[in-house]
């Protein structure tokens, strides 16, 4: 069934410039394609990544801009080849919504490491030469094979972060083989984190979280670690000494990269999935000493994405959130940089 919409017009919250406030304003959305889907989104994650190019951190930002990759909403039309969803469907979309579709790569189901480039949801110029715009919207047109079905078992405010921070997590712990029998440590229990956490306990791992204040204890055990350290602590680096296969590292700030390749075992590997500001500094005497190796974790694929959500649905977990109003989004950018949330703010796009 085809419900051609012609010049479908959202309201949406945009930046006009680098750090300024958010406005509401309204786009239009492309006319639904053969393969589209159109969503009526409900829900949209902040992630840090929003607030990075919201502010122009990296440089690349194109105003006036709509951020937000952790989408989750209902299908309200599809095009006339989708057979995939129909119309009611609870669905999400997460980083990307296009790759080339023919390269090595998204032939496996890794687009994120597509060889022409991947088109992402925000900020980003698609295969049409057409800007993309975000979650920050009450509606949004994309290609039916970067549409992800959300399980029954996950309420769709609950399900927004998993499509960006959810994935974020479970791909490197999925990737170095996470299961009974590895010991794996979460450095920071953030947004990130807390879901870091919940994977590899519910993959069958011994987890230790690793957090510079005492102030997360008890929800990281709620969450299913066996134990907690305080980074601040130099005795922490020498009692953990060469006992972890794996160190998930979710911050964003520079860490002293020896001192946590010291904490793991042979062959162990420390995967930075934050992105700091600053280049990382370290001794390749620390890697030299047990076969480590440092490295770094992009989200996953499209099929990964969607094995995560069943995974999440079947085993219960959950991101814990704070949900906003679409008027509180300034406030929540300023309180996330001051790391005063619990876990990750989630924007009720019916407010908007």
């Amino acid at each position: 069934m085809c419900n051609h919409h012609t010049n479908i017009t959202t309201r949406v919250l945009s930046v006009p410039s680098a750090k300024a406030p958010f406005e509401q304003s309204t786009i239009s959305r492309r006319d639904l394609r053969p393969d589209d889907v159109l969503i009526d989104i409900k829900y949209c994650g902040i992630c840090h990544s929003d607030i990075h190019n919201a502010h122009n951190d990296f440089g690349s930002g194109v105003f006036p801009m709509v951020p937000g990759h952790e989408i989750a909403g209902v299908v309200s039309a599809v095009g006339s080849d989708v057979t995939k969803f129909a119309v009611g469907d609870r669905v999400g979309v997460g980083c990307f919504v296009d790759s080339c579709g023919e390269c090595e790569f998204c032939r496996r189901g890794e687009e994120q490491f597509c060889t022409k480039g991947v088109t992402v949801v925000f900020n980003s110029v698609g295969y049409d030469g057409e800007l993309t715009y975000g979650g920050y919207s009450q509606k949004i047109v994309v290609k039916d094979k970067f549409v992800v079905r959300i399980p029954d078992g996950l309420k769709l405010d609950v399900a927004s972060p998993l499509l960006c921070a959810g994935i974020t997590t479970y791909s490197p712990l999925k990737h170095w083989n996470t299961g009974p029998g590895k010991r794996i440590a979460v450095l920071g229990m953030g947004g990130l984190g807390h879901l870091a956490v919940q994977y590899a306990h519910k993959m069958g791992a011994e987890v230790t979280v690793l957090s510079h204040s005492l102030n997360k204890k008890e929800e990281a055990y709620k969450f299913g670690a066996e134990r907690y350290y305080v980074t601040t602590d130099p005795a922490t680096f020498t009692e953990l000494a060469g006992q972890f296969d794996l160190i998930i590292n979710t911050v964003s700030a520079n860490i002293d990269v020896d001192a946590f390749l010291s904490i793991l075992t042979v062959d162990g590997a420390l995967v930075n999935l934050g992105l700091p500001n600053k280049p990382d500094q370290y001794n390749v005497f620390s890697l030299f000493a047990g076969r480590r190796s440092i490295t770094a974790s992009n989200v996953g694929g499209i099929r990964e994405t969607q094995e995560m959500l069943d995974f999440s649905a079947e085993h219960d977990v959950t991101s814990m959130i704070e949900v906003i109003r679409a008027d509180q989004v300034d406030e929540a950018y300023e309180r996330v940089l001051n790391s005063d949330v619990r876990y990750r703010f989630v924007i009720d796009m019916e407010t908007l």
